[in-house]
């Protein structure tokens, strides 16, 4: 049975009492999240191009410095989800439904809203924008797995 209750719990403790899927899943999540901001950070481009397929060559200097300031600050808003993740694993696991939630949101929005609304030109098809609607529902089914409780609740 789905306890909604977990989705905001009373408490913010280190009890995890959903399925087991979604807590190793939110490990993997964790250490891809860390991961994946670095290249971000740190990569010359910042991915825009490299990874994202944004035509950079093709803009002026100053537009290109742009988007990789974007991308870098990007980057630097995933290793920031990645810590608040970590701190999750290790101390409030209580919060794994809230934080796929979270990203049920994220993915969501990334892609009926600004993939419709505010498109990035790219001269490919970039990862990013592939994998936003999979996310969505791969959150959304970690986030019922999260919630998801064997026996009946006691008041």
């Amino acid at each position: 049975m789905l306890d909604f209750r977990l989705l905001i719990p009373k408490q913010a403790d280190n009890t995890y009492v959903g399925n087991k899927v979604a807590l190793w899943f939110f490990y993997i999540l964790t250490a891809i999240t860390l991961w994946r901001s670095q290249h971000h950070l740190f990569a010359a481009d910042g991915g825009a191009q490299s990874i994202a397929t944004i035509p950079l060559d093709t803009y002026s200097s100053e537009a290109s410095s742009t988007v990789i300031g974007i991308f870098a600050l990007w980057g630097l808003s995933q290793l920031i989800i990645g810590f608040i993740y970590l701190v999750v694993c290790l101390r409030y696991k209580a919060l794994i439904p809230l934080m796929y939630f979270l990203g049920v949101i994220e993915y969501g929005m990334r892609a009926f809203y600004i993939g419709a609304h505010k498109p990035i030109e790219t001269s490919g098809d970039a990862p990013g924008a592939l994998i936003n609607l999979p996310f969505m529902l791969l959150f959304t089914l970690m986030l019922v797995l999260s919630l998801w409780r064997k026996s009946k609740i006691d008041d």
